[in-house]
């Protein structure tokens, strides 16, 4: 039951470091793991959101965001497809791009086969090619 006990301030001071940090904490004092802090908006975001978030001149109980979007709907219904996509895409995210790869993958024995080459041919070139590529006065390869 002893070991269960909380540390008391005393102890608590013995298991900082000069710094102030108990141990196990990941930064010194005074330093942040995030230095550049949250991203900042810029103007011509924050003007844009400050704009759409006002009410409609001609219906206040709509905001100028809400009549766009209104807008871009009608202008689906009416057969644009851009707005179509566009509202796709804002409400079920950009749809993801497949790519349809032929990867032929050839095993060496084969290509070597094709020349005329046994196994033992291929590794008794390989072995040559590496040897000629180790200087023979440090013993470390020359590339």
């Amino acid at each position: 039951m002893e070991d269960l006990k909380k540390t008391n301030a005393k102890q608590t001071q013995k298991n900082k470091f000069p710094s102030g940090n108990k141990i196990g904490n990941r930064f010194p004092k005074g330093q942040t793991g995030n230095p550049n802090g949250r991203p900042k908006l810029t103007k011509l975001t924050e003007a844009l959101r400050e704009q759409l978030a006002e009410e409609m001149p001609n219906a206040p109980e709509r905001t100028i965001a809400e009549a766009i979007s209104r807008a871009l709907i009608r202008e689906a219904l009416k057969g644009n497809v851009q707005a179509a996509r566009e509202i796709a895409d804002r409400t079920e995210g950009k749809p993801t791009q497949k790519l349809d790869l032929d990867l032929q993958i050839n095993d060496w024995r084969t290509e070597a086969e094709k020349f005329g080459l046994t196994q033992n041919d291929v590794i008794a070139e390989a072995q040559l090619l590496i040897a000629e590529s180790v200087d023979d006065s440090s013993g470390e390869a020359s590339y």
